[in-house]
């Protein structure tokens, strides 16, 4: 009995340890900020990360096989994240609370980059950030240089002849807009993107995007470049009449309309065919 006992106490204070632990690393979690989250979820699905000098603004970016032989680096781009906490007060921290390009480029395969955002993640205290640059001016003329000038800061040191731009919601916004500034660009790939922003403030009823360029009142990308567009046909967020907006000043972009997704749904999961048909078609 004595033994019996001796394991029972020993077994309860091993249980009192794990439960412990369990309520430290809660609370640790619970006082995370969205990029400590950020970049917890992006080094769980494998990415290694570093910081690159774009100008005038640092970028986080989180890669995986870059070193491996190919002909193409796919780049992907995040959404908006949360620019606004309400209509009226501007966030602290715009970084997606709900990871979603990242995603996208955990189902790809290959030698694949995520390209930050200007102040967003680890680097929205730099000097040259402001509430603006991730407001009014998200999508501004610095904001697609800087980002535009680390993407080829990072080529440089791995220099793949082609390059495929990839952004989700916002950031497929910021995919078009920097297509025509990399040279190495073959195709640019948006999803569920709000690619005429003055039409796509207006049926939300935002405030204008002031500084910001529209997408769809940019000169047409070069012929070498392959535009797909895909959006939902339930999607409330960025709805095919934007796309078609867009497509009207663009005939050369091919809007992808997939009738049963919304701005979420599906897809992530759908992702893998989804690419490999854009692929297909250049």
């Amino acid at each position: 009995m004595r033994t019996l006992r001796r394991t029972g106490k020993s077994t309860i204070g091993r249980a009192l340890r794990r439960l412990v632990v369990s309520a430290v690393a809660l609370l640790a979690c619970a006082c995370a900020t969205p990029s400590q989250d950020f970049a917890r979820e992006a080094h769980a699905l494998g990415f290694a990360s570093a910081i690159i000098e774009g100008d005038p603004f640092r970028h986080a970016v989180w890669f995986a096989q870059v070193d491996e032989p190919a002909d193409a680096l796919h780049v992907y781009i995040e959404h908006d994240g949360t620019p606004w906490i309400d209509v009226t007060r501007v966030s602290d921290d715009p970084t997606p609370r709900t990871p979603f390009a990242l995603e996208l480029m955990a189902h790809d395969r290959g030698p694949r980059l995520f390209l930050g955002r200007p102040c967003y993640f680890d680097t929205r205290n730099d000097a040259a950030c402001s509430a603006s640059s991730w407001t009014h001016r998200r999508y501004a003329p610095e904001v697609v240089h800087s980002m535009a000038s680390a993407l080829r800061a990072f080529l440089a040191q791995h220099p793949y002849r082609h390059v495929v731009l990839i952004g989700y919601s916002g950031g497929g916004t910021l995919a078009w807009l920097l297509a025509s500034q990399v040279p190495q660009t073959r195709a640019v790939v948006t999803i569920a993107a709000n690619l005429d922003t003055d039409a796509w403030t207006t049926l939300h009823r935002y405030s204008a995007m002031t500084g910001s360029l529209n997408p769809a009142l940019q000169p047409p990308l070069p012929s070498t470049i392959v535009d797909i567009a895909y959006v939902g046909g339930r999607d409330d967020n960025g709805p095919p009449s934007i796309a078609r907006s867009f497509a009207g000043r663009h005939p050369n972009a091919k809007i992808v309309d997939v009738a049963q997704f919304d701005h979420t749904c599906c897809w992530i999961e759908r992702w893998p065919e989804l690419l490999e048909s854009a692929i297909a078609s250049h």
